[in-house]
């Protein structure tokens, strides 16, 4: 394996993956949420630096090649975990991010009974697009997190009318408006309608590679 600069990109990406989960154990909110958010666009932009320049210098390699859609996986779903945490297990939340889960191992599984022939089950430019939108929709999320927990630490356990006496006395941060309505909220939402586009996606993937590997599932006679 040669270490070309898209195979450390890859490679770099791969360890980000937990680093996500790591900022939340070595630092305290906000700034975790912020750490993570800013480690994961990171990393989501390197996801398209290697392979533009492994084609653009032709340093595509098997080794590059494997680990690609590893480093993607494990930053989706590392990511997914903490993210899914930290907004209260929102069902709305959950049942996209089980769907992503659910293909994930699905087709991880079919790449493995497939051996050799796994070749068949290669990225399309669909796939692309699906691991595109759970990157965006994930980082939108972890923006929406850090704005929540600030708005957390405004409000202090006040009530609407309370709260609103304290910002007039000047004894409380104005929670962060956007229009008529606090920037996280639109973050939150914005982040799970993308998640549910990307668990689309997800599931036309999933079902494209099933059919491509259907021939070789069937039981010999």
């Amino acid at each position: 394996m040669k270490w070309t600069i898209p195979n450390t990109l890859t490679f770099l990406r791969l360890l980000a993956a937990p680093g996500v989960a790591i900022m939340f154990l070595y630092f305290h909110r906000p700034l975790a949420d912020w750490l993570a958010l800013t480690l994961f666009v990171g990393a989501a932009i390197t996801d398209w630096f290697d392979g533009y320049l492994a084609r653009l210098w032709k340093q595509e390699s098997k080794f590059g090649t494997m680990l690609d859609p590893i480093a993607d996986k494990a930053m989706v779903v590392i990511a997914i975990m903490v993210i899914t945490g930290y907004n209260g297990m929102n069902p709305w939340l959950i049942l996209p991010a089980t769907l992503i889960l659910f293909r994930e191992v699905c087709v991880s599984g079919l790449r493995e009974y497939l051996g050799a022939k796994a070749g068949l089950l290669k990225v399309t430019k669909l796939a692309k697009w699906k691991t595109t939108a759970q990157m965006i929709a994930i980082a939108v999320l972890f923006l929406g997190t850090g704005l929540d927990y600030l708005n957390g630490i405004a409000v202090q356990g006040m009530t609407t009318a309370e709260y609103a006496q304290a910002v007039t006395a000047g004894l409380a941060d104005p929670i962060r408006a956007c229009g008529n309505r606090d920037c996280a909220s639109y973050a939150n939402l914005v982040g799970i309608w993308l998640l549910w586009f990307a668990a689309a996606l997800t599931l036309v993937t999933g079902a494209e590679y099933f059919l491509k590997a259907w021939p070789h599932l069937k039981e010999d006679r």
